[in-house]
Parts: structure tokens; sequence; C-alpha cells
């Protein structure tokens, strides 16, 4: 009777970092409820999501910038860096309100992008309709893709 006692009995393994994951996600929990979740969704809304089109004669780059007036956002270019600056402007309209709930973002952002080709400066044109910020920049001369027939001896 001893021995099946002891054959029913399983060895229990000792593990002692097991605990900690249920105490890193209470502390993760307890942060994110004190300083709100904001942080890491407040970096992605401040950093405007961009494509940039290398074509055949110019470069293309669109700029997605939602609940931003066009008078709040500044180009500038040199060299071959493109810088866009701008500022999401919160509109305070509370009577006596209470926010229940707030997501969305407000402040400065800036973004400087490489240019993939050399442009001519004097020739960038740019527009702004329905969020989407639209830069068109012809390429240089020289850094036009140009094609050549070889011939073969």
């Amino acid at each position: 009777m001893a021995i099946e006692r002891f054959r029913e009995r399983r060895p229990v393994y000792w593990r002692p970092l097991f605990g900690l994951r249920g105490l890193q996600d209470e502390m993760n929990r307890m942060f994110s409820d004190f300083f709100g979740e904001a942080s890491e969704t407040a970096m992605s809304q401040l950093t405007p999501a961009l494509d940039v089109v290398d074509g055949k004669d110019e470069v293309m780059v669109h700029v997605e910038l939602p609940g931003i007036a066009k008078e709040d956002v500044e180009i500038s270019l040199k060299d071959d860096l493109l810088t866009i600056r701008g500022e999401k402007k919160e509109k305070k309209e509370e009577k006596d309100e209470n926010r229940y709930y707030v997501e969305r973002t407000y402040g400065g952002f800036s973004r400087t992008i490489n240019l993939p080709a050399r442009v001519k400066a004097d020739k960038v044109k740019a527009s702004y309709k329905d969020g989407v910020l639209e830069i068109k920049m012809p390429k240089a001369e020289e850094d036009k893709v140009r094609e050549v027939q070889v011939e073969v001896e």
C-alpha cells in the first residue's frame, strides 16, 4: 500500500520564474491604467504615414495629414532632404463637458526623408486635398533614367 501511494504521487517541478509573467502583466496593466495607453499610439499618430514614389521623370511624395489644415503645414527642401512640418491643433469647445474617452492626439510633428534622386528645387509643386498632401518634384537632368542601346561586338 505504501508503494502504491508513492506511485500515485507525481513529481512537482519547481519553476522559479513561472510567476514573474503574471507579475509583469499586472505591472503593465497598472502603468497603462495610470499613464494611459497613448504613449505608443501617440507616437504613431504624430508621425504621419507617407509614400515615396521614384518615377521616371519625377519623385512623388504622398503624406496622410487628416485633421490638419493646409495652413499648418510647412514643406522645405535642402539638397536631397525633404522636410515636412506641421501641427495638429486641438479645437476646444467645452461647455461644462467632461471627457469620457480621449484617443486623438494633438501637437507638432516633423518628418525628414532622403529623396532617391536629385530634384529641381524651383519646380516643386504641392497640393493638399482630403487630408492627403501630394508633393511632385521633377528630377534633375543628370538623375533621369536614360535608356541607351549598346551594340555587342
